[in-house]
């Protein structure tokens, strides 16, 4: 179907043109539309009178002259001049998808296409039918967001029953050079809350962590029992992996794209670089000289969740107060805490930590939604936006589909994680929290495919084929660009790039050759 307006801008016409136009309201455009639909539509509408009895009886009695909300007018059976669909299933889905899947509809939700449905078509149970079909439209389920709370009930990690026994590690990068280092390493104790800020510079590898780690935690601390940590390169590295499961020490990796898996490290995070960023303002390359600083400030904070300070549970004593002499009375308090009450202290830790958990937990669930998948069920992923490239302009991403898939769900990873059957190729890990997946509704489709992965887990983009060449004065100078299809999109997304450019950024890439 198809209504095509020429108005052509001719002296003494154009504006007359304008004017008729705008006057033409929607239901007359509608009504205009549908003047125009193609002959088969028509007749199958006909069809599905002839096939609906309780149709073929109203349509006899209204010839016969009986009274009713319904008309037959011109060999058309109307309600209030809306034409009347049979009990056809397929003709009424067709005819939704006429007005939901055109450029008329736009994809709108229930109610938009429920009302554009109203201005021409009637038939019972009409919203209900246009809920399930929009309901299982593929495309609306990969490109449209989840207006829900996010799904999956709060989590909290269990309680660890002794301090150093459980950590997270994370890393803080991005900052300015200072003394040489660039990079953060946060240690934190999942129990006492007791952190450790270690610098590295880059480049490093898992062999540069694991031996900070071994002279400024083990040394202290001993080895954990197990490593809370996000996904990162060097968490994933064979050298890590075997080096501390010959430690006999458990790594528990986040689901892919939770970062919230391990929240303890990233709240530690947002509050060393709000230390860091009022402190050194105006100096941003000295950050390296507070670091010290930084870590005894927030080791000695009251931690309302915990009511005390980390400090004081890892030493048994409150640590001491630097604070100018005044001439007053005074007493220093020397507190000797025996084992037992050593391990009173570590009970009543336990109990605050765990009141603070289920009222962070209740508060939380109240803006979640619990929603669970079954196994074999087919789920939509949503992953992570594309990845900033200088070169790249990211035509594309803004409206590229919010999920990819769907694929089968082949069995449930704890209380809100499943694990998906993705294709052989994938480069990402399989388990994904239930918040960035989306059931799929109707009949699965043949074919379900994944970008293309980096090293760290984010969609990549790079130059598969030049499409074009032109050459554009910049300055004094001549510049080539190249028309770049890049991957993961397609040709119409393709971008104009300069051609040392692309040569600079991808050099394994012959743009000659392409």
């Amino acid at each position: 179907m198809g209504l095509d307006y020429e108005i052509k801008y001719r002296k003494g016409e154009d504006n007359k043109a304008v004017d008729a136009l705008s006057r033409v309201t929607g239901q007359q455009l509608m009504t205009m539309i549908v003047s125009q639909l193609d002959t088969e539509l028509l007749t199958r509408i006909h069809q599905s009178w002839e096939q609906d009895q309780g149709l073929q009886t109203l349509i006899q009695q209204l010839k016969d002259g009986t009274p009713s909300k319904y008309c037959w007018e011109n060999e058309e059976l109307r309600r209030k001049g809306r034409l009347v669909i049979g009990s056809d299933e397929n003709l009424r889905n067709k005819i939704i998808a006429l007005m939901h899947d055109s450029p008329l509809g736009g994809h709108s939700g229930v109610h938009a296409t429920v009302k554009r449905l109203k201005i021409l078509f009637f038939w019972k149970h009409m919203r209900r039918d246009v809920r399930n079909f929009i309901r299982k439209c593929g495309i609306c389920q990969r490109c449209k967001p989840i207006l829900q709370n996010p799904a999956g009930l709060l989590q909290p990690l269990p309680i660890p029953h002794a301090v150093w026994v459980d950590i997270s590690m994370d890393f803080i990068e991005g900052l300015p050079k200072s003394q040489g280092k660039d990079v953060i390493l946060v240690v934190v104790d999942r129990l006492s809350k007791y952190a450790h800020f270690l610098l590295l510079s880059h480049p490093f590898t898992a062999v540069t962590v694991a031996q900070l780690f071994l002279d400024h935690v083990f040394k202290l601390h001993g080895m954990p029992r197990s490593i809370v940590s996000d996904r990162d390169k060097i968490f994933l590295s064979n050298f890590w992996q075997e080096l501390f499961r010959l430690q006999q020490t458990d790594l528990l990796m986040s689901t892919a794209y939770h970062p919230q898996t391990d929240g303890q490290t990233e709240v530690v995070n947002r509050c060393l670089e709000s230390y860091l960023r009022c402190m050194t303002g105006e100096k941003p390359k000295e950050w390296a000289r507070w670091i010290s600083l930084a870590e005894w400030w927030y080791n000695t904070n009251y931690h309302s969740a915990a009511h005390t300070t980390p400090f004081e549970i890892v030493y048994g004593q409150s640590p001491a107060l630097h604070i100018p002499y005044v001439l007053k009375d005074s007493k220093v308090e020397v507190i000797d805490r025996s084992l037992s009450a050593r391990e009173d202290c570590i009970n009543m830790l336990k109990f605050h930590l765990k009141r603070s958990q289920d009222r962070m937990k209740k508060m939380a669930d109240k803006r979640r939604t619990e929603k669970e998948l079954a196994v074999g069920d087919m789920a939509y992923v949503k992953l992570q936006p594309y990845r900033q490239q200088s070169v790249l302009r990211r035509t594309c991403a803004k409206l590229s589909p919010r999920y990819f898939g769907p694929f089968v769900v082949e069995r449930k990873v704890g209380q809100v994680s499943y694990k998906l059957k993705l294709p052989s190729q994938a480069r990402i890990h399989p388990v994904f929290h239930i918040s960035l997946l989306r059931k799929h509704e109707g009949p699965a489709p043949i074919v379900s495919s994944l970008p293309e992965m980096d090293d760290m887990q984010q969609i990549c983009t790079e130059p598969i084929a030049i499409l074009d060449r032109k050459l554009m004065k910049k300055g004094m100078r001549g510049i080539v660009y190249v028309l770049v299809q890049w991957s993961n999109s397609t040709v119409e997304d393709a971008t104009w790039e300069s051609y040392d450019e692309i040569q600079k950024r991808f050099p394994q890439f012959n743009v000659d050759a392409a």
